[in-house]
């Protein structure tokens, strides 16, 4: 990414009028005030199309490439994301299958980061090997349908994906293990593209705290000193710092350290569906505060914590947190192809359109509130992001060379303690 000097300028003027010409035109529907007159679905749908015509909708979550490897062990030769994978096998068989280009183009979608998911099983294992099997498979996927799909790796790029009529596509890496408590497979990533770190998944981490533990561990911080120089060198990269999966304490821990607005990739609001997935209403307001955005998920059991939900429950949860936080603070983030409960009327990618019909149901929805939601805030957050990273390389901030001693990463079983090694003389 180019940053500093007249490119920088540049670039943020670029982004600042495409966003504005989304914001400001106008077109064949009402651009201000309430909808409350469009009573019909199809008037809705036809408000929808117009909206998610003018601004990218970006999704904060989605599995395909973790089911890649689980349906034909990330052959793409194997695999036709063209065709409607409803009617292919293994994936037609399958309850965790909601995405293809089909539906994908269906579902108006203009920007998704894929998840370069591993599970926590390989913590301490070959998590780091793993991943970077996951980033790689991602990144030939997109190159494969270059003609549909557009690597992006800033806001600048999502935008130009927009304009070439490609879905952005970038890259989260779910879950801390895959670091290997290690800041140079970071610094790694994120030079490969990836866009965001979801700081735990369904474990602990040697230095941050999951949701998943947090009944049985709720003692002391979430984040260690080390979790704290993870937050403060996603900062210094530019990379989005995702607390999906966290415990309470490390979503504080995190919150109170980084100096860039933090975002959920997929999670709703605990005050509706009282998961520890979801997000309770003091981190909700301090994410306000912090400038950041809760992208609302579809799985049944964070929505309704049952195994049934419909799309009027998803959109609950954004009326909800729109009604405490405002509006600057939602998207979208479906978790599709890494769920197999979702709600009657939001089953695959196609759905998208349907729920910001929802949304415009209530009357209290005008056209700038779908837009945020779809893509802006989610534009704004990277931006915001960027311009810390920015900020701090400015202000000559170098990379972190802090390391995590004791860590079964490092000094496990598992590990080599390369301070151990000699060196053998060659002959």
């Amino acid at each position: 990414m180019r940053c500093g000097g007249q490119s920088g300028v540049w670039t943020a003027s670029v982004i600042v009028l495409s966003i504005g010409s989304w914001v400001g035109r106008v077109g064949p529907r009402p651009a201000d005030g309430e909808t409350a007159h469009l009573t019909s679905p199809k008037e809705r749908l036809e408000t929808v199309r117009q909206v998610l015509s003018e601004v990218p909708l970006i999704d904060g979550h989605n599995d395909l490439p973790w089911n890649i490897r689980n349906f034909v062990h990330n052959q793409l030769a194997d695999f036709d994301f063209e065709k409607d994978l409803r009617q292919v096998a293994p994936w037609s068989k399958s309850a965790w299958s909601q995405t293809d280009l089909v539906r994908l183009r269906q579902g108006m979608v203009g920007g998704q980061f894929w998840s370069a998911y591993v599970p926590c099983e390989s913590q301490h294992l070959n998590a780091v090997q793993l991943t970077l099997e996951q980033v790689d498979l991602i990144k030939r996927l997109i190159e494969k349908y270059s003609q549909h799909l557009q690597f992006a790796a800033s806001s600048r790029e999502i935008l130009e994906a927009r304009e070439r009529g490609r879905i952005a596509s970038l890259i989260g890496v779910e879950g801390g293990h895959s670091l290997g408590s290690s800041l140079a497979v970071l610094r790694t990533l994120y030079q490969l593209g990836v866009r965001y770190l979801t700081l735990t998944h369904t474990c602990n981490t040697p230095w941050a705290k999951s949701s998943t533990v947090e009944d049985e561990d709720e003692d002391g911080g979430g984040l260690t000193a080390f979790g704290k120089t993870v937050v403060q060198e996603m900062n210094r990269l530019g990379m989005l710092i995702d607390l999906s999966h966290t415990a309470r304490a490390t979503m504080r821990d995190a919150l109170r350290t980084s100096k860039a607005p933090l975002i959920f990739s997929h999670s709703s609001a605990f005050a509706i569906c009282n998961s520890s997935r979801n997000v309770p209403d003091d981190i909700l307001k301090q994410l306000a505060a912090n400038g950041g955005i809760v992208m609302v998920t579809f799985y049944n059991y964070f929505v309704k914590c049952g195994s049934q939900a419909t799309i009027s429950d998803v959109a609950e949860h954004i009326y909800y947190i729109r009604n405490l936080i405002g509006v600057d603070h939602i998207g979208v983030g479906g978790d599709f192809d890494g769920i197999n409960k979702t709600p009657r009327g939001l089953e695959d990618v196609s759905k998208y359109p349907e729920l910001f019909a929802e949304l415009l149901r209530s009357g209290k929805w005008n056209v700038l509130d779908l837009k945020k939601v779809a893509g802006l805030n989610l534009l704004r957050v990277l931006r915001q992001v960027e311009r810390v990273r920015d900020d701090m390389r400015t202000a000559g901030m170098t990379p972190s060379e802090e390391y995590l001693q004791d860590s079964p990463d490092t000094s496990g079983s598992c590990a080599l303690d390369i301070n151990s090694v000699q060196r053998v003389m060659e002959v």
